[in-house]
């Protein structure tokens, strides 16, 4: 019996989720396991022996991510420990981690978008996701930024909405597209969705308050999967596509890391490697003495 195991989970569960409380466990079970340790020689490991555990867990293949979460978890447990009073420092908060594996982005094609944004028809509710899927992608704000959007923000005489972060402000073209649809929305739907004048929020769920992010994914979820579309699909992939799609007809990477509001712009160097990819591919496939 591992008493520290069994009241570590418990000291974790009034702060996290079922799984991040099972993961978390099986790790620290794991450390138990490997190391041979108990409760009473847990307490007595160094930083340099957790660092060699790590670096075991890598050798053996396990994945950078997997080993990240590991480090995590003995970094909770080393707290938990230090703050019942049973070690002086948290061992873990020195540990050099491995960087987090890069993972491209999932894309749409411009096809599959045509076809989501086909997708929301009819009553109120079907003109509003036809609004947010056609502004999400005609400016690539974040789902966040999207969903925070307030009446006051779209300016549909000059084309733009402004995104007020907490960094900075930044003004995004809206594209005649999601104009028509938002036009829609605010002269038919969004009045039929909402009666209370108080409300600033752009887009409203159907109790006439403002959509939650929750909310924004379900109706993702479903016109994914109405469209059949077999991709891991996530809230952002539609700002992904309109980087993507916008570097391959030829614009300039700064300015779509302007309109991303990306503070540092090499942060939109993802996007230039996976066109750079696909035009490579492209010539190899294409020039006769490639």
């Amino acid at each position: 019996m591992n008493a520290y195991i069994d009241d570590f989970a418990a000291y974790l569960g009034a702060r996290a989720s079922k799984s991040t409380v099972a993961s978390y466990r099986r790790d620290v079970e794991l450390l138990y396991k490997r190391l041979a340790v108990s409760d009473s020689s847990v307490v007595r490991l160094g930083t340099e022996q957790l660092q060699e555990y790590l670096a075991r867990l890598s050798e053996k293949g396990r994945s950078n991510a997997t080993v990240l979460r590991a480090a995590s978890s003995l970094r909770s447990f080393y707290a938990y420990l230090e703050e019942r009073g049973l070690m002086r420092e948290n061992p873990a908060e020195r540990l050099s981690l491995p960087k987090k594996d890069a993972r491209e982005p999932v894309i749409l094609t411009t096809d599959e978008v045509d076809l989501l944004l086909s997708l929301p028809k009819g009553d109120a509710k079907g003109i509003r996701d036809r609004a947010m899927l056609e502004l999400l992608y005609a400016t690539g704000v974040k789902v966040s930024e999207l969903i925070s959007l307030e009446l006051r923000d779209i300016d549909l005489d000059r084309g733009v909405l402004i995104c007020r972060g907490a960094a900075r402000e930044r003004v995004v073209p809206v594209g005649h597209a999601a104009e028509a649809a938002l036009a829609e929305y605010l002269s038919s739907a969004r009045s039929a969705m909402t009666e209370d004048e108080r409300e600033t929020a752009l887009f409203v769920n159907c109790r006439g308050r403002s959509m939650t992010r929750q909310g924004f994914w379900k109706l993702v979820k479903g016109y994914i999967a109405e469209a059949g579309i077999n991709k891991d699909v996530t809230p952002q992939t539609l700002r992904h596509s309109f980087a993507v799609h916008l570097l391959r007809n030829g614009a300039d990477l700064d300015d779509v890391s302007e309109m991303l509001g990306f503070n540092d712009r090499g942060s939109g160097s993802v996007y230039r490697s996976m066109v750079s990819d696909r035009l490579k591919k492209t010539y190899e496939k294409t020039h006769p003495r490639a």
